[in-house]
């Protein structure tokens, strides 16, 4: 596509960042659709936790049970549920007893922890992902040329696969993991109050400040977040453009040249992800630190409680690894806070696109068009991919029904952009663009579309069967409807030569065939529908005289009786145009016919005559080699 600078339009948006409240509602929003997978997990994970806290429990009766034993003044073991061993059971029996029930709880947590992976799995991998994915990807089939015109491909890409991932994680790994740290913690703080409840005050007392440096913790890290996606969308687009140009690159043996920029790419992506691990690595140790204060407090309280007879051994055992237990889920909320930088980013890149403006619409009430004449019409057309820097000015002209228009034109003089106002791929600032005197903005999009057929420059084929591209726009065509097409085409014999026909595959991009034969299978493609207006675009260029002569043969049966705009600099095909538009700097500088133009000065007599070396063009003109 022809077109000047444009700034992204997903970087514009980045300019104008949505807040974090915002963001955060928007992703309770998703949370909220999937409530009851949620709820699944929350509810496996507190089980884990409640028998964790059971488990524990046994193993403090064990210790006490066993201190009572060698120490008659012990005090008696508080056995759970007021259940008591029967008194004619023997120490080793009380014992195997208490093991069989920690192993009993140990198989039950091993079955609810697979329970739990389940419904993670699901909920996060075949639900939200899924969810998000078919979001983005559906809202960028519907977004505008516009906005790909502003945007790099590896930016793209990434959104709807790594962004994707990351505001997933705002889930499991932010609303989850946070109901669950607060569960824990409550079920951990009150086991603990009722163990000993001014020992547990005192063990707590640093909790306030782990919280605070938690929340500055996450503010530190969040710009590197932000430029780690960058830098990630960078070395996206490295890797895309070198497959897409690899006969480039192969072509200039730059092989090694080509590798080093990745790696230099990948590079930055590593120096970056290295300095959040290194942040997150000094963080947890500093928790640490804090914890170890609390276990200090423990050893000095504990003893002293334990020495007054308020608290039993088994007691303090349980209060010791749930105060450690404690401390780490706290210290945890370094992960939390992780998580949270790495989804509010990847959320804004998301909503960032699923939230750009779908500039081409139906309107809420489309004229019927049903199936054009073909007639095209003009009307003051003012173009530009950005408002100040128009490609078309003023262009105006009327096609009638049948007719074949030529638009000729230097490199950047708007040919493909005036093209391209037919179908709707853009609209213009200024003017109108009518089919059958209808405004193409009062038109259902679809409807429109379906009455005009586009062969680009350079087709694109899909990396499926040669009938599967041809009746891409009409995925229910019968074999004859495609084989008509192909005929018109002129690609229904040498698609017949190929290994199986019709079924053959033809690979990524098409690169199996040649570069004629994928023109032929494209026009193919655009006239399946029987479509009142052809466009091509200049589908002749860059190709061998014997492939050129194969093409222009598809497009002579394919322009029959149908409106046809044709960017062409052949005289062979100027010749045929019924009108000839001649553009420069967007603006028509020329109208008329082969002919008329030969015999005014002026662009096309000038263009003409730098193709008179050609014996074909220099029959075409009536001269002969000795008058030119």
């Amino acid at each position: 596509m022809e077109q000047s600078g444009n700034q992204s339009v997903l970087g514009a948006n980045e300019a104008s960042e949505v807040s974090n409240t915002q963001l955060m509602r928007r992703m309770l929003g998703i949370a909220w659709l999937f409530r009851w997978s949620c709820v699944r997990v929350i509810c496996a994970n507190a089980l884990l936790r409640g028998l964790e806290l059971s488990g524990l429990g046994l193993v403090g009766v064990g210790i006490d049970y066993l201190y009572k034993s060698i120490n008659a003044q012990a005090p008696e073991p508080h056995w759970p549920l007021g259940l008591h061993p029967p008194a004619d059971w023997g120490p080793m029996q009380v014992v195997l007893a208490v093991a069989g029930g920690i192993i009993a709880i140990a198989l039950v947590k091993a079955v609810i922890t697979y329970e739990a992976a389940m419904a993670s799995g699901i909920l996060t991998n075949l639900q939200i992902v899924v969810y998000l994915r078919h979001k983005i990807y559906d809202k960028l089939q519907r977004l505008s040329f516009r906005f790909y015109d502003a945007n790099e491909t590896g930016s793209i890409i990434n959104r709807v696969t790594g962004d994707a991932q990351n505001v997933r994680s705002f889930v499991d790994g932010v609303i989850i993991q946070f109901v669950l740290l607060c569960l824990t913690l409550s079920f951990y703080l009150a086991y603990m109050l009722r163990i000993h409840s001014r020992l547990t005050l005192y063990c707590l007392a640093t909790t306030p400040i782990l919280a605070l440096t938690a929340i500055l913790f996450s503010r530190k890290v969040r710009p590197a977040h932000r430029k780690n996606r960058k830098l990630y969308d960078q070395m996206i687009t490295t890797l895309a453009e070198n497959i897409q140009g690899v006969h480039v690159v192969k072509g200039f043996a730059l092989e090694q040249e080509e590798t080093a920029k990745f790696a230099a790419a990948n590079r930055k992506v590593k120096d970056q992800q290295w300095w959040i691990f290194r942040m997150v690595s000094l963080f947890v140790p500093g928790i640490g630190i804090l914890t170890q204060v609390n276990l200090l407090v423990l050893l000095v309280g504990g003893t002293f409680a334990f020495a007054q007879g308020h608290i039993s051994i088994g007691d303090l055992a349980i209060f010791a690894t749930l105060l450690q237990r404690f401390s780490d889920q706290v210290a945890g909320t370094a992960n939390i806070a992780n998580s949270i930088q790495q989804s509010l980013i990847a959320a804004q890149r998301v909503f960032e696109v699923l939230d750009a403006p779908v500039e081409i619409q139906s309107p809420p009430q489309p004229v019927p068009l049903g199936q054009a004449r073909g007639e095209v019409t003009f009307e003051g057309v003012t173009f530009g991919y950005s408002a100040e820097d128009p490609v078309l000015r003023e262009v105006s002209f009327t096609a009638r029904a049948g007719q074949i228009v030529a638009i000729v034109g230097a490199t950047g003089s708007g040919k493909t952009t005036l093209m391209s106002l037919i179908p709707r791929f853009y609209d213009p600032q200024q003017g109108r663009v009518l089919v059958d005197g209808i405004d193409v903005r009062q038109c259902d999009v679809d409807e429109l579309r379906r009455n005009i057929g586009v062969v680009f420059q350079e087709s694109f084929l899909f990396s499926n069967s040669v009938a599967a591209n041809i009746a891409f726009g009409h995925p229910e065509a019968g074999a004859a409807q495609i084989e008509k097409a192909a005929r018109i085409a002129a690609a229904h014999d040498f698609i017949l030569e190929l290994p199986k026909g019709y079924d053959t595959h033809v690979g990524e991009k098409g690169n199996s065939l040649s570069g004629g034969q994928r023109q032929r299978i494209a026009i193919a493609r655009a006239v399946l529908l029987e479509p009142a207006i052809l466009l091509l675009d200049d589908p002749t260029a860059a190709i061998d005289p014997q492939t050129e002569h194969e093409i222009m043969s598809a497009m002579n049966n394919a322009m029959r009786n149908r409106t046809t705009f044709v960017v062409a600099h052949r005289l062979a095909t100027l010749q045929r145009a019924d009108q000839i538009i001649v553009l420069d700097h967007g603006r028509i500088v020329q109208t008329g016919t082969h002919e008329e133009l030969l015999k005014q000065k002026g662009h096309y007599q000038r263009a003409a005559q730098l193709q008179i070396a050609d014996p074909e063009s220099l029959e075409l003109l009536g001269l002969g080699e000795d008058e030119a």
